[in-house]
C-alpha cells in the first residue's frame, strides 16, 4: 500500500515526482481555479447589492450584459489562443474592422454582407495562425504587428468617419433590441459560443489537441498531434470570435468607427479571459468561466461607482482590481512562456 512518503507522477509535478499531499494540494488549487471566476462575480454582485441595489435591477442588468457581449466574444477567442500557449493581440482590432465592414456592406448586401465579413475575419485568423505555425514567429510579435495593420485599415476604410447603418439595420439590430432575462440576444449569442467552445475542448480531438499543445507542445508533436493545423484553426476561431464581436458592436450602436464603441476591447478582452481562469501560459481554460470573467470586467465600472469612488480614481481602482482578480483566478505553470 502506498504511503504519504511515497511519490507519484502527477500533472502538477512540474517535471518531477510529488507526494500524495502534493497531489491533494494540486487538486485543491485546480478546484479553486475552476470555481474562482464564479465566486468573484457573485461576491461583486453581493457587494454592489448591499451598497446600491438599484444597480441590480433590470435596467442595470441590461446595461452590464450589453457591455459584456463584445468583451465576451473577444475574450472567448483570446482564451482559445491562450489555451495553445499563444496570444492574439489583434482580435480586438479584428472586431473593429468587422464592425466597419458590416456598417458598409450591410445596407447593400444584407445577410450576404454579414457572412462575407465573418469570412474576412476568419481569413485574417488563418493568416495569423499560418505564420505562427510555419515561421515560428512568436505570436506576441506577429499579432502586435497585425494589430497595427488592422488599426490603419480601419482608419483608411472608414475615412476616419463614423459609418451609420442606413438600411437593413433590422437584420442585426434585433439581436440587441430583443432580450431574454433582461439581457440582449447579443449577450446570449456569446454564451452560446462559449458552450460550443467548451464542448469542442472537452469532447473533440481538435479540442484535446489544443490543450495538449498548450501543456507541452513538444510532447504533443511526438504524440502525432497535428500542431500546425491546430494552431491555424485556433487562430481562425479567434478571428471568427472577433467578427462576431463586430456584429454585436453594430447591433448595439447602429454604427461603427475606428474610435467608437469597441475600439478599446483589447485589454478588457484579455482581462476577461484571465479573470475567467484561463492560464496565461497555456493548457488551461474553461469558456463557460470566461462568461463570468466578461461579466466581472463589464461590472467593474458599476461596482466602483457604487463604492463611491470619484471619476479621477476609477482607472486606478479598476487597474488594481483587475490585477488582484487575475492573481486569484489565473492558473499558472512554472517556467512556461507564451509562444
Amino acid at each position: 500500500m502506498m504511503t504519504k512518503t511515497q511519490t507519484l507522477a502527477s500533472p502538477a509535478s512540474f517535471g518531477g515526482p510529488v507526494s500524495t499531499a502534493g497531489i491533494t494540494r494540486y487538486r485543491m488549487v485546480a478546484a479553486w481555479h475552476a470555481l474562482a471566476p464564479v465566486l468573484v462575480f457573485v461576491s461583486m454582485l453581493l457587494i454592489v447589492g448591499i451598497l446600491n441595489a438599484n444597480y441590480l435591477k433590470p435596467l442595470g442588468i441590461s446595461i452590464v450584459t450589453a457591455s459584456a457581449a463584445p468583451i465576451l466574444l473577444v475574450a472567448l477567442g483570446q482564451a482559445m489562443v491562450l489555451n495553445i500557449g499563444s496570444i492574439d493581440l489583434s482580435n480586438a482590432a479584428v472586431s473593429m474592422v468587422a464592425a466597419i465592414l458590416v456598417a458598409m456592406w450591410l445596407p447593400a448586401m444584407g445577410v450576404s454582407g454579414i457572412l462575407l465579413v465573418l469570412a474576412v475575419t476568419v481569413a485574417i485568423g488563418i493568416l495569423n495562425g499560418a505564420i505562427v505555425a510555419y515561421t515560428q514567429v512568436p505570436s506576441f510579435a506577429l499579432t502586435l504587428g497585425t494589430l497595427g495593420l488592422l488599426q490603419t485599415a480601419a482608419l483608411v476604410t472608414s475615412d476616419s468617419q463614423t459609418i451609420y447603418v442606413s438600411e437593413n439595420r433590422e437584420l442585426i439590430g434585433a439581436f440587441y433590441s430583443n432580450s431574454v432575462l433582461f439581457s440582449p440576444l447579443t449577450f446570449w449569442i456569446g454564451v452560446l459560443v462559449a458552450l460550443i467552445y467548451w464542448a469542442v475542448l472537452r469532447y473533440t480531438r481538435l479540442g484535446l489537441g489544443m490543450t495538449a499543445i498548450g501543456k507541452n507542445e513538444r510532447a504533443a508533436t511526438l504524440s502525432a498531434v497535428p500542431t500546425n493545423r491546430i494552431k491555424i484553426i485556433t487562430f481562425a476561431i479567434s478571428g471568427l470570435s472577433g467578427g462576431l464581436a463586430g456584429l454585436a458592436i453594430v447591433a448595439q450602436a447602429g454604427s461603427a468607427s475606428a474610435s467608437g464603441l469597441g475600439s478599446n476591447l483589447l485589454l478588457p478582452g484579455i482581462a476577461a479571459a484571465l479573470v475567467g481562469g484561463t492560464s496565461i501560459s497555456g493548457g488551461q481554460t474553461n469558456p463557460i468561466n470566461v462568461v463570468f470573467g466578461a461579466l466581472t470586467v463589464a461590472f467593474v465600472p458599476i461596482a466602483i461607482q457604487a463604492m463611491g469612488f470619484g471619476a479621477e480614481a476609477q482607472s486606478l481602482v479598476y487597474g488594481l482590481f483587475i490585477i488582484t482578480v487575475v492573481a486569484l483566478t489565473t492558473s499558472r505553470v512554472r517556467g512556461a512562456v507564451i509562444k
